[in-house]
């Protein structure tokens, strides 16, 4: 039987590669794992040999301690792997497959996918609705950083691509599309940008520089990206955007005044969540400056895309309130300027085909907007460390060496 290695979030701020059991079509006991989910088959799943395997800013909260999570749970929720074993209620996917795996799992069959609301199916997780691998209380589902991984429900959820050699020239591309994609893009889609918007992005790790071509697609005049480091702003303005740094200036009004001649947006989107900091070189953790700040330059009437990840549970939070999720919004200025907030998981099905076909066309160019960097397995806990530091960078892990 062929090894099985993969990356384990061991303790704050300490990940490693591990050798862990190959997957098979049943979600086995181990750290993490919902116990009524411990014995579930999946004869409606596939085995994927791993292509691409994503970090994602969601694994940096648990792997610095912000969260719940257990030693030893393997990590990874963006994955792109290609078909190796099929489960025996499987029938329109094959061995060969090259397929996007969305990151949300999602059984097909509830209200909520029914609904197209993937991000909430209902029988995936028994604590609440909506799962994901590789991530805290989500069921326990095993992450897909990893050599070899098992994914359920893969007649409904897998993107197949339709050329393997065409994708694979375009992988770098085409492995954002589990995730961080659709996640930016259902930011902007939340917000209403439109042709002629003017649109706010606060963040620019890889969510918000996602977020930020997205808003470049669906037609935005000025897309302004606010961040505290230099070095992702400088990305942010290599594919045409204006940027604020929120270190060195503490009035974000002003500074978007400065852009717009105006000091308000049509539409904002907090790519940032729930470790933000406050504005200015003194700013420490304020874990709603982002929600605030993002109402108080958006427009009255407004739209605001909240894909930035908040919890229920944060063990590092600064007080008792943010330690259970509950936040200083200033929910008044938002109900007297009659603001939208849209919020939770993306529902990634919703728009994973259409990003495909233009990753393919060549019309988006996800890749080189979030600066994508190919690492061995082997090198991941140095891409832990390296992202946590603020590299501007989108970390994609090639398990086999088949990227070129």
């Amino acid at each position: 039987m062929a090894e099985n290695r993969a990356v384990a979030y061991m303790e704050p701020g300490k990940v490693e590669v591990q050798d862990i059991g190959f997957p098979d079509l049943v979600l086995r006991d181990g750290p993490g794992v919902n116990p009524l989910n411990v014995g579930r088959k999946c004869d409606h799943g596939v085995i994927l040999k791993v292509v691409t395997t994503n970090i994602c800013g969601s694994d940096q909260h648990m792997v610095r301690g912000r969260t719940t999570a257990p030693s030893g749970l393997v990590l990874g929720h963006e994955i792109t792997g290609e078909v190796i074993e099929v489960g025996r209620d499987v029938e329109f996917i094959n061995k060969g497959d090259l397929v996007s795996v969305p990151f949300n799992i999602a059984c097909g069959r509830c209200r909520s996918c029914k609904e197209r609301d993937t991000h909430i199916c209902e029988n995936v997780n028994p604590d609440r609705p909506g799962s994901a691998y590789g991530y805290v209380d989500m069921g326990g589902w095993v992450g897909g950083q990893s050599e070899y991984v098992m994914v359920p429900y893969a007649d409904f959820q897998l993107l197949k691509f339709p050329d393997k050699d065409q994708a694979m020239e375009k992988i770098r591309d085409l492995t954002m599309l589990s995730d961080i994609f659709p996640t930016g893009y259902h930011g902007a889609v939340s917000a209403g940008v439109k042709p002629g918007s003017t649109v706010y992005i606060a963040g620019a790790g890889p969510v918000g520089l996602a977020a930020a071509h997205s808003a470049q697609l669906l037609g935005a005049s000025v897309v302004i990206v606010g961040d505290l480091i230099s070095e992702r702003l400088e990305q942010a303005r290599s594919f045409g955007c204006e940027t604020v740094n929120l270190r060195e200036h503490s009035d974000l009004g002003e500074q978007i005044e400065q852009i717009l001649g105006v000091p308000e947006v049509d539409c904002a989107v907090d790519c940032v969540g729930f470790e933000a900091s406050g504005h200015g070189a003194d700013a420490g953790e304020s874990p709603a400056a982002v929600l605030n700040s993002v109402m108080d330059v958006t427009r009255a009437g407004g739209r605001l895309g909240i894909p930035g990840l908040y919890v229920t549970g944060d063990p590092g939070g600064i007080d008792e309130d943010a330690k259970i999720g509950t936040l200083k919004v200033r929910l008044g200025l938002g109900w007297a300027k009659a603001h939208t907030f849209v919020t939770g998981q993306t529902p990634v099905m919703r728009y994973h085909r259409e990003l495909m076909s233009a990753i393919l066309s060549g019309r988006a160019q996800i890749a080189n907007a979030v600066n994508a960097t190919v690492i061995s397995l082997e090198e991941a806990p140095r891409g832990y460390q390296e992202f946590d530091q603020g590299a501007a960078r989108k970390y994609v892990i090639d398990p086999h060496g088949l990227v070129k």
